[in-house]
Protein backbone atom coordinates (compact mmCIF):
# COMPACT_ATOMS: atom_id res chain seq x y z
CA UNK A 1 0.00 0.00 0.00
CA UNK A 2 1.33 3.41 -0.98
CA UNK A 3 1.70 6.23 1.50
CA UNK A 4 -0.54 9.26 1.10
CA UNK A 5 2.39 11.66 0.96
CA UNK A 6 4.33 9.99 -1.86
CA UNK A 7 2.75 7.59 -4.39
CA UNK A 8 6.22 6.24 -5.20
CA UNK A 9 6.77 5.00 -1.63
CA UNK A 10 5.09 1.91 -0.20
CA UNK A 11 4.41 1.04 3.40
CA UNK A 12 5.23 -2.65 3.13
CA UNK A 13 4.46 -3.24 6.79
CA UNK A 14 0.75 -3.10 5.89
CA UNK A 15 1.16 -5.88 3.32
CA UNK A 16 3.71 -8.23 4.89
CA UNK A 17 2.57 -11.01 7.19
CA UNK A 18 3.27 -10.14 10.84
CA UNK A 19 5.25 -13.32 11.47
CA UNK A 20 7.53 -12.48 8.54
CA UNK A 21 8.14 -8.97 9.87
CA UNK A 22 9.06 -10.50 13.22
CA UNK A 23 11.14 -13.33 11.71
CA UNK A 24 14.75 -13.67 12.77
CA UNK A 25 16.26 -15.27 9.65
CA UNK A 26 18.82 -18.05 9.89
CA UNK A 27 22.29 -16.62 10.23
CA UNK A 28 25.07 -18.49 8.47
CA UNK A 29 28.55 -18.78 9.92
CA UNK A 30 29.86 -16.44 7.23
CA UNK A 31 27.40 -13.68 8.19
CA UNK A 32 29.38 -12.96 11.36
CA UNK A 33 32.48 -11.38 9.79
CA UNK A 34 33.64 -9.30 6.85
CA UNK A 35 36.70 -9.81 4.68
CA UNK A 36 38.85 -12.71 3.51
CA UNK A 37 40.46 -15.20 5.88
CA UNK A 38 42.93 -18.06 5.42
CA UNK A 39 41.54 -20.70 7.77
CA UNK A 40 37.84 -21.57 7.98
CA UNK A 41 36.90 -23.41 11.16
CA UNK A 42 33.42 -21.91 11.58
CA UNK A 43 30.97 -24.02 9.54
CA UNK A 44 31.89 -27.65 10.29
CA UNK A 45 32.92 -28.26 6.67
CA UNK A 46 35.34 -30.89 5.44
CA UNK A 47 38.66 -28.97 5.26
CA UNK A 48 40.12 -30.89 2.32
CA UNK A 49 39.60 -28.74 -0.76
CA UNK A 50 37.99 -30.47 -3.75
CA UNK A 51 36.35 -27.31 -5.08
CA UNK A 52 33.01 -28.11 -3.44
CA UNK A 53 33.83 -28.60 0.24
CA UNK A 54 32.79 -25.06 1.24
CA UNK A 55 29.26 -23.75 1.47
CA UNK A 56 28.27 -21.40 -1.37
CA UNK A 57 27.91 -17.65 -0.93
CA UNK A 58 24.33 -17.35 0.42
CA UNK A 59 24.01 -13.89 -1.15
CA UNK A 60 25.58 -14.69 -4.55
CA UNK A 61 27.51 -11.39 -4.48
CA UNK A 62 29.72 -12.00 -7.55
CA UNK A 63 26.77 -13.23 -9.58
CA UNK A 64 24.62 -10.26 -8.61
CA UNK A 65 27.40 -7.84 -9.52
CA UNK A 66 27.68 -9.44 -12.95
CA UNK A 67 23.93 -9.50 -13.52
CA UNK A 68 23.71 -5.89 -12.36
CA UNK A 69 26.00 -4.86 -15.23
CA UNK A 70 24.10 -6.96 -17.78
CA UNK A 71 20.62 -5.87 -16.71
CA UNK A 72 21.42 -2.28 -15.76
CA UNK A 73 19.86 -2.74 -12.32
CA UNK A 74 21.56 -2.10 -8.98
CA UNK A 75 22.52 -5.33 -7.21
CA UNK A 76 20.41 -4.32 -4.20
CA UNK A 77 17.36 -4.81 -6.44
CA UNK A 78 18.27 -8.36 -7.50
CA UNK A 79 17.11 -11.58 -5.85
CA UNK A 80 18.43 -14.86 -7.22
CA UNK A 81 16.25 -17.93 -6.83
CA UNK A 82 16.31 -21.62 -7.56
CA UNK A 83 14.36 -21.05 -10.77
CA UNK A 84 11.58 -18.47 -10.92
CA UNK A 85 9.40 -20.90 -8.98
CA UNK A 86 11.25 -20.03 -5.76
CA UNK A 87 10.39 -16.29 -5.73
CA UNK A 88 6.84 -17.17 -6.83
CA UNK A 89 6.49 -19.35 -3.74
CA UNK A 90 8.21 -16.81 -1.50
CA UNK A 91 5.87 -13.93 -2.36
CA UNK A 92 2.95 -16.04 -1.15
CA UNK A 93 4.78 -16.80 2.10
CA UNK A 94 5.67 -13.15 2.64
CA UNK A 95 2.46 -11.36 1.69
CA UNK A 96 -0.42 -13.85 2.05
CA UNK A 97 -1.86 -15.18 5.28
CA UNK A 98 -3.20 -18.69 4.48
CA UNK A 99 -6.98 -18.83 4.52
CA UNK A 100 -7.25 -15.03 4.70
CA UNK A 101 -5.64 -13.35 1.71
CA UNK A 102 -6.04 -14.05 -1.98
CA UNK A 103 -4.23 -13.60 -5.28
CA UNK A 104 -5.63 -12.53 -8.67
CA UNK A 105 -4.14 -13.71 -11.94
CA UNK A 106 -4.83 -13.72 -15.66
CA UNK A 107 -5.90 -16.94 -17.38
CA UNK A 108 -4.70 -18.85 -19.25
CA UNK A 109 -1.17 -18.40 -17.95
CA UNK A 110 1.77 -20.17 -16.29
CA UNK A 111 0.45 -22.92 -14.03
CA UNK A 112 2.88 -22.48 -11.11
CA UNK A 113 1.10 -19.35 -9.89
CA UNK A 114 -1.91 -21.51 -9.00
CA UNK A 115 0.16 -24.44 -7.72
CA UNK A 116 2.09 -22.17 -5.34
CA UNK A 117 -1.20 -20.62 -4.16
CA UNK A 118 -2.67 -24.07 -3.43
CA UNK A 119 0.47 -25.16 -1.57
CA UNK A 120 0.33 -22.03 0.58
CA UNK A 121 -3.41 -22.21 1.26
CA UNK A 122 -4.17 -18.99 -0.60
CA UNK A 123 -7.32 -18.41 -2.64
CA UNK A 124 -6.46 -18.00 -6.34
CA UNK A 125 -8.82 -15.95 -8.51
CA UNK A 126 -8.54 -16.32 -12.28
CA UNK A 127 -9.63 -13.60 -14.70
CA UNK A 128 -9.90 -14.75 -18.30
CA UNK A 129 -8.07 -12.85 -21.00
CA UNK A 130 -10.07 -11.79 -24.05
CA UNK A 131 -10.45 -14.17 -27.02
CA UNK A 132 -7.35 -12.59 -28.58
CA UNK A 133 -5.54 -13.04 -25.23
CA UNK A 134 -5.68 -9.30 -24.64
CA UNK A 135 -5.71 -7.85 -21.12
CA UNK A 136 -8.69 -6.05 -19.54
CA UNK A 137 -7.25 -4.12 -16.61
CA UNK A 138 -10.57 -3.03 -15.16
CA UNK A 139 -11.88 -6.62 -14.97
CA UNK A 140 -8.75 -7.66 -13.09
CA UNK A 141 -9.06 -4.77 -10.66
CA UNK A 142 -12.73 -5.63 -10.11
CA UNK A 143 -11.72 -9.18 -9.11
CA UNK A 144 -9.60 -7.83 -6.24
CA UNK A 145 -10.89 -6.94 -2.79
CA UNK A 146 -9.49 -5.80 0.54
CA UNK A 147 -7.80 -9.17 1.08
CA UNK A 148 -6.07 -9.34 -2.30
CA UNK A 149 -2.32 -9.14 -1.78
CA UNK A 150 -0.87 -10.36 -5.10
CA UNK A 151 -1.57 -9.83 -8.79
CA UNK A 152 0.17 -12.21 -11.23
CA UNK A 153 0.80 -11.20 -14.84
CA UNK A 154 2.96 -12.83 -17.51
CA UNK A 155 4.26 -10.88 -20.52
CA UNK A 156 4.93 -12.35 -23.02
CA UNK A 157 2.27 -14.64 -21.66
CA UNK A 158 2.63 -18.40 -21.50
CA UNK A 159 1.00 -20.22 -23.31
CA UNK A 160 -0.44 -17.52 -25.60
CA UNK A 161 2.92 -15.93 -26.48
CA UNK A 162 1.74 -12.30 -26.66
CA UNK A 163 3.09 -9.23 -24.90
CA UNK A 164 0.39 -7.68 -22.73
CA UNK A 165 -0.74 -4.12 -23.43
CA UNK A 166 1.63 -1.68 -21.75
CA UNK A 167 -1.07 0.87 -20.90
CA UNK A 168 -3.14 -1.88 -19.26
CA UNK A 169 -0.14 -3.00 -17.22
CA UNK A 170 0.53 0.59 -16.12
CA UNK A 171 -3.13 0.92 -15.09
CA UNK A 172 -2.79 -2.18 -12.92
CA UNK A 173 0.45 -1.00 -11.36
CA UNK A 174 -1.09 2.29 -10.30
CA UNK A 175 -4.58 0.98 -9.54
CA UNK A 176 -3.79 -2.13 -7.50
CA UNK A 177 -2.89 -1.66 -3.85
CA UNK A 178 -0.92 -4.88 -3.43
CA UNK A 179 2.14 -6.45 -5.03
CA UNK A 180 2.18 -6.87 -8.82
CA UNK A 181 4.31 -9.81 -9.97
CA UNK A 182 5.16 -9.37 -13.65
CA UNK A 183 6.74 -12.50 -15.12
CA UNK A 184 9.01 -11.59 -18.04
CA UNK A 185 10.55 -15.02 -18.59
CA UNK A 186 10.30 -14.58 -22.39
CA UNK A 187 10.99 -10.85 -22.68
CA UNK A 188 14.33 -11.41 -24.46
CA UNK A 189 12.41 -12.71 -27.49
CA UNK A 190 10.12 -9.66 -27.65
CA UNK A 191 10.66 -6.22 -29.15
CA UNK A 192 8.98 -4.73 -26.07
CA UNK A 193 11.50 -3.38 -23.49
CA UNK A 194 9.60 -4.76 -20.51
CA UNK A 195 9.38 -3.05 -17.12
CA UNK A 196 12.82 -3.55 -15.62
CA UNK A 197 13.63 0.14 -16.03
CA UNK A 198 10.40 1.11 -14.22
CA UNK A 199 11.21 -0.27 -10.76
CA UNK A 200 11.70 3.23 -9.30
CA UNK A 201 8.36 4.34 -10.68
CA UNK A 202 6.35 1.41 -9.28
CA UNK A 203 7.30 0.43 -5.69
CA UNK A 204 4.79 -2.45 -5.75
CA UNK A 205 6.38 -4.12 -8.79
CA UNK A 206 8.31 -7.40 -8.82
CA UNK A 207 9.72 -8.34 -12.24
CA UNK A 208 10.59 -12.00 -12.72
CA UNK A 209 13.12 -13.02 -15.36
CA UNK A 210 15.11 -16.19 -15.89
CA UNK A 211 18.27 -17.62 -17.38
CA UNK A 212 16.37 -20.74 -18.47
CA UNK A 213 15.01 -19.48 -21.79
CA UNK A 214 17.08 -17.05 -23.89
CA UNK A 215 20.27 -17.77 -21.95
CA UNK A 216 19.91 -21.54 -22.39
CA UNK A 217 20.49 -22.49 -18.74
CA UNK A 218 17.25 -24.33 -17.92
CA UNK A 219 19.20 -27.22 -16.43
CA UNK A 220 20.92 -24.93 -13.91
CA UNK A 221 17.63 -23.61 -12.44
CA UNK A 222 18.37 -19.96 -11.86
CA UNK A 223 15.60 -17.37 -11.72
CA UNK A 224 15.74 -13.65 -11.08
CA UNK A 225 13.43 -11.32 -9.20
CA UNK A 226 13.92 -7.56 -9.53
CA UNK A 227 12.22 -5.24 -7.06
CA UNK A 228 12.78 -2.48 -4.54
CA UNK A 229 15.63 -3.12 -2.08
CA UNK A 230 13.00 -3.49 0.65
CA UNK A 231 11.21 -6.31 -1.17
CA UNK A 232 14.53 -7.98 -2.06
CA UNK A 233 15.48 -7.93 1.64
CA UNK A 234 12.20 -9.65 2.48
CA UNK A 235 12.80 -12.34 -0.14
CA UNK A 236 16.33 -12.84 1.20
CA UNK A 237 15.04 -13.06 4.76
CA UNK A 238 12.61 -15.87 3.95
CA UNK A 239 14.63 -17.96 1.47
CA UNK A 240 16.65 -20.96 2.60
CA UNK A 241 20.26 -19.87 3.26
CA UNK A 242 22.12 -21.72 0.51
CA UNK A 243 19.49 -21.80 -2.23
CA UNK A 244 21.98 -21.50 -5.12
CA UNK A 245 24.71 -24.13 -5.04
CA UNK A 246 28.40 -23.68 -5.81
CA UNK A 247 28.27 -25.43 -9.20
CA UNK A 248 25.42 -23.28 -10.45
CA UNK A 249 27.05 -20.03 -9.33
CA UNK A 250 30.35 -20.90 -11.02
CA UNK A 251 28.81 -22.19 -14.24
CA UNK A 252 26.44 -19.25 -14.64
CA UNK A 253 29.31 -16.77 -14.29
CA UNK A 254 31.05 -18.60 -17.14
CA UNK A 255 27.98 -19.02 -19.34
CA UNK A 256 27.04 -15.36 -19.11
CA UNK A 257 29.87 -14.83 -21.63
CA UNK A 258 27.98 -16.77 -24.32
CA UNK A 259 26.49 -15.13 -27.41
CA UNK A 260 22.94 -14.90 -26.10
CA UNK A 261 21.86 -12.08 -28.47
CA UNK A 262 23.08 -14.08 -31.48
CA UNK A 263 21.11 -17.15 -30.46
CA UNK A 264 18.01 -15.06 -29.74
CA UNK A 265 18.16 -13.43 -33.18
CA UNK A 266 18.38 -16.89 -34.77
CA UNK A 267 15.34 -18.06 -32.81
CA UNK A 268 13.40 -14.93 -33.75
CA UNK A 269 14.13 -15.54 -37.43
CA UNK A 270 13.03 -19.15 -37.04
CA UNK A 271 9.87 -17.98 -35.27
CA UNK A 272 9.07 -15.76 -38.26
CA UNK A 273 9.56 -18.69 -40.62
CA UNK A 274 7.22 -20.85 -38.56
CA UNK A 275 4.60 -18.09 -38.33
CA UNK A 276 4.66 -17.91 -42.12
CA UNK A 277 4.70 -21.67 -42.78
CA UNK A 278 2.19 -22.96 -40.20
CA UNK A 279 -0.95 -21.22 -41.60
CA UNK A 280 -0.35 -22.98 -44.94
CA UNK A 281 -0.67 -26.45 -43.41
CA UNK A 282 -4.10 -28.12 -43.71
CA UNK A 283 -3.93 -29.54 -40.18
CA UNK A 284 -3.52 -26.09 -38.62
CA UNK A 285 -6.72 -24.12 -38.07
CA UNK A 286 -5.32 -21.00 -36.38
CA UNK A 287 -1.88 -19.57 -35.56
CA UNK A 288 -1.68 -17.02 -32.77
CA UNK A 289 0.85 -14.15 -32.90
CA UNK A 290 3.91 -14.68 -30.72
CA UNK A 291 6.51 -12.49 -29.00
CA UNK A 292 8.12 -15.50 -27.31
CA UNK A 293 10.14 -18.55 -28.36
CA UNK A 294 7.01 -20.62 -28.88
CA UNK A 295 3.84 -20.47 -30.96
CA UNK A 296 0.32 -21.45 -29.97
CA UNK A 297 -1.70 -23.14 -32.71
CA UNK A 298 -5.22 -24.54 -32.86
CA UNK A 299 -6.05 -27.84 -34.56
CA UNK A 300 -9.22 -29.91 -34.83
CA UNK A 301 -7.97 -32.96 -32.93
CA UNK A 302 -5.09 -31.82 -30.70
CA UNK A 303 -4.50 -35.15 -28.96
CA UNK A 304 -4.37 -37.02 -32.25
CA UNK A 305 -1.88 -34.52 -33.69
CA UNK A 306 0.15 -34.67 -30.48
CA UNK A 307 0.28 -38.48 -30.53
CA UNK A 308 1.27 -38.60 -34.19
CA UNK A 309 4.12 -36.20 -33.55
CA UNK A 310 5.23 -38.38 -30.63
CA UNK A 311 5.31 -41.35 -33.00
CA UNK A 312 7.66 -39.34 -35.20
CA UNK A 313 9.95 -38.52 -32.28
CA UNK A 314 8.72 -34.95 -31.77
CA UNK A 315 7.16 -33.76 -28.52
CA UNK A 316 5.15 -30.54 -28.27
CA UNK A 317 2.93 -29.29 -25.43
CA UNK A 318 -0.76 -30.16 -25.43
CA UNK A 319 -2.59 -27.16 -23.95
CA UNK A 320 -6.04 -28.17 -25.22
CA UNK A 321 -7.43 -28.99 -21.78
CA UNK A 322 -6.70 -25.51 -20.42
CA UNK A 323 -9.64 -23.11 -20.38
CA UNK A 324 -9.12 -20.53 -23.10
CA UNK A 325 -6.76 -22.80 -25.07
CA UNK A 326 -9.26 -25.41 -26.25
CA UNK A 327 -7.90 -27.26 -29.29
CA UNK A 328 -4.44 -25.77 -28.92
CA UNK A 329 -0.89 -27.09 -29.03
CA UNK A 330 2.15 -25.07 -28.03
CA UNK A 331 5.16 -25.42 -30.32
CA UNK A 332 8.60 -24.36 -29.06
CA UNK A 333 10.85 -22.78 -31.69
CA UNK A 334 13.73 -25.20 -32.23
CA UNK A 335 16.83 -25.24 -34.40
CA UNK A 336 16.36 -24.67 -38.15
CA UNK A 337 16.64 -28.42 -38.73
CA UNK A 338 14.13 -29.25 -35.98
CA UNK A 339 11.64 -26.69 -37.29
CA UNK A 340 11.91 -28.04 -40.83
CA UNK A 341 11.21 -31.53 -39.58
CA UNK A 342 8.22 -30.32 -37.54
CA UNK A 343 6.73 -28.59 -40.58
CA UNK A 344 7.32 -31.68 -42.75
CA UNK A 345 5.60 -33.98 -40.26
CA UNK A 346 2.64 -31.64 -39.82
CA UNK A 347 2.33 -31.23 -43.56
CA UNK A 348 2.19 -34.99 -44.05
CA UNK A 349 -0.64 -35.47 -41.54
CA UNK A 350 -4.07 -36.36 -42.97
CA UNK A 351 -6.79 -33.84 -42.26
Amino acid sequence: MRTNDNPNVMDLTKLVRKNILALAPYSTARDEYQGELDIYLDANENPFNDGYNRYPDPYQKRLKERLSRIKGVDSSRIFIGNGSDEPIDLVYRIFCEPGVHNAVAIAPTYGMYRVAADINGVEYREVMLRDDFGLDAETLLAAADGNTRLLFLCSPNNPSGNVLCRKALERLLTGFGGIVVLDEAYIDFADDPGFLSQLDRYPNLIVLQTLSKAWGMAGLRLGLAFASPEIVRLLTRVKYPYNINVVTQKLVLTLLDKDMPGQVETLKRERTKLLEALPELPVIRKVYPSDANFILVRVDEPRKVYDRLIEKGIVVRDRSRIRGCEGCLRLTVGTPEENERLIAELKAMPV
